[in-house]
């Protein structure tokens, strides 16, 4: 399987990385392991032989952490602590649509390092996996539908939780051999308030919203515009916007859905609507022909420039096109 987090090594005190781990997961979560493990870490891998305690007719996948870089004063990075934390607090809902966390295993490698190990459950690939191997011409509409219903009931559950993903792509989004989505990689989401400062630089650029690239603030919205380019992306097969900075990505998003009027343009930034070409709206059919008008309507209320008036995740989830596939079952 492609993707997965990337890895960390987690330098310093060991007792501390420890206490921290216990401190945002609970003691009985994180695991002291003295044992060599199997270094199968390139990626996320099916068997893990540490864990003998479950089941065996249960699969796992594992991540290990080995940054260098943004640690705190104890050495244990501060995104390691924040999404352990969140995935933990999340567990306790049991939610079908995102990936859960088996355990955390801190091993002690020498006086100066630990090893900090999430396990997962095994899933069997990412979207973007899932797409390539659905032979030609792609997933069948019925298809893409339930996919993008289990993704917004996973994402209108982290909103509702007051989390926002900030990452959200094909390759963060896993599907089961069933067609079961899980939402995977909290490694950049964050717990939000109205009035918290939050990193300007997040979410992969060819996903990246208009309020992100031009670096105004953001919540929740930023992920439904990222639902927005994988929903397209499920026709097209390939990605919607590809651009090669920000403000080519930029023009990219402008060349589909037009330069915003004036009074939309976010006030606290420094790139300016004027450095844009004044360029129309295109029929979103252009770009994603396969797609039918209902879905095309709610694409386009995910892709709005203005995030206030983007479609949330539960509204999104009450829209028409939800309701073709009940009409069709019950005709």
């Amino acid at each position: 399987m492609t993707g997965g987090p990337t890895r960390y090594c987690v330098q310093k005190r060991a007792t501390e990385s420890y206490r921290q781990l216990q401190a945002a997961t609970g003691s009985c979560v994180v695991h002291q392991r003295n044992v060599l493990l199997t270094e199968l870490f390139s990626h996320w891998i099916s068997a893990f032989p540490l864990a003998r305690r479950w089941p065996r007719n249960v699969h796992f996948s594992m991540s290990r952490w080995q940054r260098l870089e943004g640690t705190d004063q104890d050495g244990l990075p501060v995104s390691t602590v924040r999404e352990v934390a969140l995935l933990k607090r999340l567990e306790q809902f049991d939610h079908p649509n995102i990936v859960k966390l088996m355990d955390v295993c801190a091993t002690l490698r020498t006086d100066q390092e630990t090893k900090v190990t999430l396990v997962f459950e095994h899933v069997d690939q990412d979207l973007r996996t899932y797409l390539e191997k659905a032979p030609a011409p792609g997933l069948p509409s019925s298809s893409i539908r339930d996919l993008m219903r289990q993704l917004l009931c996973g994402l209108a559950f982290l909103h509702s939780n007051r989390v926002v993903h900030r990452d959200l792509k094909p390759e963060n989004i896993l599907v089961t051999s069933r067609g079961q989505v899980k939402l995977a990689d909290f490694g950049l989401a964050r717990m939000y308030s109205f009035h918290m400062a939050l990193t300007p630089v997040v979410v992969t650029l060819w996903y990246r919203p208009p309020e992100v690239l031009l670096q105004s603030t953001y919540a929740t919205p930023v992920d439904i515009w990222s639902t927005g380019c994988i929903f397209a992306e499920m026709f097209r097969r390939k990605p919607l916007f590809c651009g090669d900075s920000e403000v080519d990505q930029l023009e990219k998003i402008f060349n589909v859905i037009g330069l915003p009027p004036e009074e939309e343009w976010p006030a606290d930034v420094t790139l300016f609507r004027h450095n844009f070409s004044p360029i129309s709206p295109r029929p979103i059919t252009d770009y994603v022909p396969e797609i039918n008008d209902m879905g095309a309507e709610l694409l386009l209320e995910m892709l709005t420039f203005d995030p206030l008036r983007r479609i949330s995740a539960l509204n999104a989830l009450e829209h028409s096109y939800f309701q073709e596939d009940e009409e069709v079952t019950n005709g």
